[in-house]
């Protein structure tokens, strides 16, 4: 008698007869939970080696150039060079930050490349949650996985790019409050940590109406609803933006507002042209009027039994009942 094989290499994706996840192969979308734990561990290490990857490319990038392009570090003190010769700490005439700490420049290029990773491999890791989230998609379901990740990852990089213009503004608004008395020099780590910070988090308030057309394709948030509820959203991206904004500046919170504010337009109107689309299916579907926990309209009224023939594909319920009453 064969011995039986372990739960381990029974589950290991890497075998060529382990158990599929895919619809083709799981037509019911049932797993079980071993199988969801293998499952995450599989789409975490994929994500994992993404960025990984992607950080050795952003360590490397930091101090190499790539293609006669400016390299990562020239990047990033851009905006802080920007500023004022005058409002900055400028040694031989160079634009440079302040290292205080041993190896301080390491973890700061270690943080900028994990950084550089995860925003050049995000639609990796993306549809890695995507499919874990959804292990049974269907083929449309599949496709609309497949823009959902390609539309999150351009309004990331658009978020990153807009705050990337906007942090100049924001650093010269602040450290002009000490007009000729004061001068800035900031540390590598204070500044690389508040442009990280601000690249996040427009990147990230730039995903908000993606998630709205989501939630409007659901069926759970209607265009209606948004109509009548405009005003208190606009309110509440001003309110989001003023305590998002890390640098607490009035240029960088009414950059995002507005931003947040047209983006949330255009996703009002792909929810209202969606909501159209489904009002006319509807419409000819015969469900016009009907509330959600409404039945449709149908005939329950009995049929005709001396209608029904002694064809095969006759129902036996009306089979029987003919036979009964010629017996009869």
């Amino acid at each position: 008698m064969g011995a039986t094989a372990s739960p381990l290499r029974r589950l290991n994706p890497f075998r060529k007869d382990r158990k599929r996840w895919g619809r083709r192969h799981n037509p019911d979308g049932t797993m079980s939970l071993a199988d969801h734990l293998y499952e995450l561990r599989y789409r975490l290490g994929i994500a994992l080696v993404a960025v990984l990857v992607g950080a050795i490319f952003g360590f490397w990038w930091f101090s190499g150039s790539l293609f006669g392009l400016p390299t990562l570090g020239d990047l990033l003190l851009g905006p802080y060079c920007a500023l004022p010769v005058e409002q900055r700490v400028s040694p031989n005439g160079s634009c440079q930050l302040l290292q205080t700490k041993p190896f301080e420049v390491f973890m700061l290029r270690l943080k900028v490349g994990i950084a550089v990773g995860a925003v050049l491999f995000s639609p990796v890791w993306l549809y890695q949650l995507w499919a874990f989230i959804t292990p049974g998609l269907y083929t449309k379901e599949r496709s609309f996985a497949r823009t959902f990740v390609l539309l999150a990852s351009l309004l990331f990089a658009a978020g990153a790019v807009l705050a990337y213009y906007v942090v100049p503004e924001g650093l010269s608004f602040m450290v002009g409050f000490g007009g000729e008395s004061f001068m800035t020099a900031l540390t590598g780590g204070e500044y690389i940590n508040f442009v990280l910070l601000m690249l996040i988090i427009f990147g990230i308030s730039f995903e908000l109406p993606l998630i709205l057309v989501m939630l409007n394709r659901a069926g759970v948030v209607s265009y209606a609803k948004l109509k009548s509820w405009w005003r208190g959203l606009v309110f509440a991206l001003f309110v989001f933006a003023a305590i998002a904004t890390p640098g607490q500046d009035p240029f960088s919170m009414v950059v995002l507002a507005a931003a947040l504010c047209l983006l949330f337009g255009i996703a009002m109107l792909i929810c209202r042209a969606h909501d159209r689309r489904q009002a006319k299916k509807r419409v000819a579907d015969g469900l016009e009027g009907l509330g959600l926990d409404e039945t449709s309209k149908v005939d329950s009224s009995a049929s005709d039994l001396s209608s029904v023939g002694s064809d095969p594909a006759d129902l036996g319920a009306g089979r029987t009942s003919v036979r009964h009453d010629d017996a009869t």
